[in-house]
């Protein structure tokens, strides 16, 4: 039970690991490369790319309604392409932009401060 928290806790994901791929990435490498997403040497990236150009379809744009209401509270969501609120997603242990349950909740006594 707390060894499943520690290792939720520990990776700090919001989101399940189908849906992780779905998230943006930012357009300077970052020079910690353990646990960094967006690492030059990953291979998930082409050296010398201009991000500035090719990342279109990630990038924020103002203008575009994407940004959902959560189907729990009704607020809109900060996360483009999410369906519940960062709020809702932990009390309910589900990932944020899917639903799909990511950590059993029925033994923890969670609150959102």
């Amino acid at each position: 039970m707390y060894k499943e928290l520690i290792i939720f806790l520990r990776n700090k994901k919001m989101v399940c690991d189908k849906c992780e791929k779905k998230l943006g990435r930012v357009i300077t490498p970052d020079p910690w490369k353990v646990g960094a997403r967006n690492t030059v040497e990953s291979g998930g990236r082409k050296v010398g790319e201009n991000k500035a150009l090719t990342a279109k379809k990630g990038r924020y744009n103002p203008y575009t309604s994407k940004f959902h209401e959560c189907k729990i509270c009704r607020t809109k969501v900060h996360q483009v392409g999410s369906h519940y609120c960062q709020a809702c997603a932990y009390k309910k242990g589900i990932c944020a932009m899917c639903g799909k349950k990511i950590l059993d909740t029925s033994n923890y006594r969670q609150s959102s401060t």
